[in-house]
Protein backbone atom coordinates (compact mmCIF):
# COMPACT_ATOMS: atom_id res chain seq x y z
CA UNK A 1 0.00 0.00 0.00
CA UNK A 2 1.09 3.53 -0.58
CA UNK A 3 0.25 4.84 2.89
CA UNK A 4 1.54 4.28 6.41
CA UNK A 5 -0.53 1.32 7.64
CA UNK A 6 0.64 1.69 11.25
CA UNK A 7 -0.33 5.36 11.41
CA UNK A 8 -3.67 4.56 9.77
CA UNK A 9 -4.42 1.85 12.35
CA UNK A 10 -3.49 4.10 15.27
CA UNK A 11 -5.86 6.72 13.86
CA UNK A 12 -8.78 4.37 13.19
CA UNK A 13 -8.42 1.84 16.03
CA UNK A 14 -8.41 3.84 19.28
CA UNK A 15 -7.57 0.81 21.45
CA UNK A 16 -4.29 0.27 19.57
CA UNK A 17 -3.39 3.87 20.35
CA UNK A 18 -4.43 3.43 24.00
CA UNK A 19 -2.04 0.48 24.35
CA UNK A 20 0.75 2.48 22.70
CA UNK A 21 1.35 -0.08 19.97
CA UNK A 22 4.35 0.82 17.82
CA UNK A 23 4.35 -0.46 14.23
CA UNK A 24 8.00 -1.08 13.35
CA UNK A 25 7.56 -2.80 9.98
CA UNK A 26 4.54 -3.41 7.80
CA UNK A 27 4.44 -4.85 4.32
CA UNK A 28 2.26 -7.27 2.36
CA UNK A 29 3.89 -10.36 3.88
CA UNK A 30 4.94 -9.41 7.43
CA UNK A 31 4.12 -6.91 10.15
CA UNK A 32 6.16 -6.31 13.29
CA UNK A 33 4.83 -4.25 16.17
CA UNK A 34 5.45 -3.93 19.87
CA UNK A 35 3.88 -2.66 23.03
CA UNK A 36 5.87 -1.08 25.82
CA UNK A 37 5.89 -2.45 29.34
CA UNK A 38 3.45 -0.37 31.37
CA UNK A 39 2.52 -1.21 34.98
CA UNK A 40 -1.17 -0.53 34.36
CA UNK A 41 -1.24 -3.26 31.67
CA UNK A 42 0.25 -6.00 33.88
CA UNK A 43 -1.48 -9.06 35.25
CA UNK A 44 -1.17 -10.87 38.59
CA UNK A 45 2.28 -12.28 37.67
CA UNK A 46 3.67 -8.86 36.68
CA UNK A 47 3.63 -9.49 32.92
CA UNK A 48 1.48 -8.02 30.16
CA UNK A 49 -2.16 -9.05 30.62
CA UNK A 50 -3.47 -11.68 28.19
CA UNK A 51 -5.70 -9.00 26.67
CA UNK A 52 -2.64 -6.91 25.86
CA UNK A 53 -0.89 -9.89 24.25
CA UNK A 54 -3.98 -10.75 22.21
CA UNK A 55 -4.54 -7.16 21.09
CA UNK A 56 -0.91 -6.76 20.09
CA UNK A 57 -0.96 -10.00 18.07
CA UNK A 58 -4.34 -9.29 16.46
CA UNK A 59 -3.17 -5.78 15.59
CA UNK A 60 -0.09 -7.16 13.85
CA UNK A 61 -2.28 -9.61 11.91
CA UNK A 62 -4.56 -6.76 10.89
CA UNK A 63 -1.61 -4.65 9.75
CA UNK A 64 -0.27 -7.33 7.41
CA UNK A 65 -3.80 -7.98 6.14
CA UNK A 66 -4.35 -4.30 5.42
CA UNK A 67 -0.97 -4.02 3.71
CA UNK A 68 -1.73 -7.04 1.52
CA UNK A 69 -5.34 -6.23 0.67
CA UNK A 70 -5.77 -2.50 1.24
CA UNK A 71 -6.20 -2.00 -2.49
CA UNK A 72 -9.42 -4.06 -2.21
CA UNK A 73 -11.11 -1.82 0.40
CA UNK A 74 -13.43 -0.24 -2.16
CA UNK A 75 -15.08 -3.63 -2.68
CA UNK A 76 -14.36 -5.70 0.45
CA UNK A 77 -13.89 -5.24 4.18
CA UNK A 78 -11.24 -7.30 5.98
CA UNK A 79 -12.61 -8.91 9.15
CA UNK A 80 -11.19 -11.49 11.54
CA UNK A 81 -13.44 -14.55 11.81
CA UNK A 82 -11.62 -16.76 14.32
CA UNK A 83 -8.43 -16.83 16.31
CA UNK A 84 -6.54 -19.36 18.36
CA UNK A 85 -4.06 -18.28 20.98
CA UNK A 86 -1.46 -20.32 22.81
CA UNK A 87 0.32 -18.90 25.83
CA UNK A 88 3.70 -20.66 25.94
CA UNK A 89 5.59 -18.76 28.64
CA UNK A 90 4.95 -15.92 31.05
CA UNK A 91 5.74 -12.69 29.26
CA UNK A 92 7.70 -9.95 30.99
CA UNK A 93 8.57 -6.46 29.83
CA UNK A 94 8.12 -5.09 26.33
CA UNK A 95 6.74 -7.63 23.86
CA UNK A 96 6.97 -7.72 20.07
CA UNK A 97 4.58 -9.42 17.66
CA UNK A 98 5.54 -10.64 14.20
CA UNK A 99 2.65 -11.52 11.91
CA UNK A 100 3.08 -13.46 8.66
CA UNK A 101 0.49 -13.80 5.95
CA UNK A 102 0.12 -17.51 5.17
CA UNK A 103 -1.80 -17.07 1.91
CA UNK A 104 -0.90 -16.03 -1.60
CA UNK A 105 -2.52 -12.60 -2.01
CA UNK A 106 -3.17 -13.22 -5.70
CA UNK A 107 -5.14 -16.38 -4.87
CA UNK A 108 -7.20 -14.54 -2.25
CA UNK A 109 -8.03 -11.75 -4.71
CA UNK A 110 -8.87 -14.34 -7.38
CA UNK A 111 -11.40 -15.88 -4.99
CA UNK A 112 -12.88 -12.44 -4.39
CA UNK A 113 -12.99 -11.85 -8.16
CA UNK A 114 -14.84 -15.16 -8.49
CA UNK A 115 -17.62 -13.99 -6.19
CA UNK A 116 -16.38 -15.88 -3.13
CA UNK A 117 -15.75 -14.60 0.37
CA UNK A 118 -12.12 -15.69 0.79
CA UNK A 119 -10.63 -16.72 4.10
CA UNK A 120 -6.93 -16.84 4.91
CA UNK A 121 -4.71 -17.28 7.94
CA UNK A 122 -2.15 -15.03 9.54
CA UNK A 123 0.33 -16.58 12.00
CA UNK A 124 1.69 -14.41 14.80
CA UNK A 125 4.52 -14.98 17.25
CA UNK A 126 4.87 -12.73 20.28
CA UNK A 127 8.36 -12.52 21.74
CA UNK A 128 9.78 -11.05 24.92
CA UNK A 129 12.80 -8.72 24.96
CA UNK A 130 15.15 -11.73 24.85
CA UNK A 131 13.50 -13.01 21.67
CA UNK A 132 11.76 -15.97 23.34
CA UNK A 133 8.34 -16.82 21.91
CA UNK A 134 5.83 -16.31 24.70
CA UNK A 135 2.57 -16.43 22.75
CA UNK A 136 1.41 -17.79 19.39
CA UNK A 137 -1.74 -16.73 17.62
CA UNK A 138 -3.41 -17.74 14.39
CA UNK A 139 -6.04 -15.37 13.08
CA UNK A 140 -8.35 -16.35 10.23
CA UNK A 141 -9.41 -13.33 8.21
CA UNK A 142 -12.00 -12.87 5.51
CA UNK A 143 -12.59 -10.28 2.85
CA UNK A 144 -16.31 -9.62 3.13
CA UNK A 145 -17.63 -8.15 -0.11
CA UNK A 146 -19.14 -4.70 0.39
CA UNK A 147 -22.81 -4.47 -0.46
Amino acid sequence: MSFDVGAFLLETVPFAKTLGIVYDKVDASVAVCRVPDRPEFRNHVAGPHAGVLFTLAESASGAVTLAAFGDQLSRATPLPTTSTIRFRKVAKGEVTAEARLLADPAEVVAQLDGGQRPEFDVAVEVRNAEGVVVTELTVTWTLRPNR
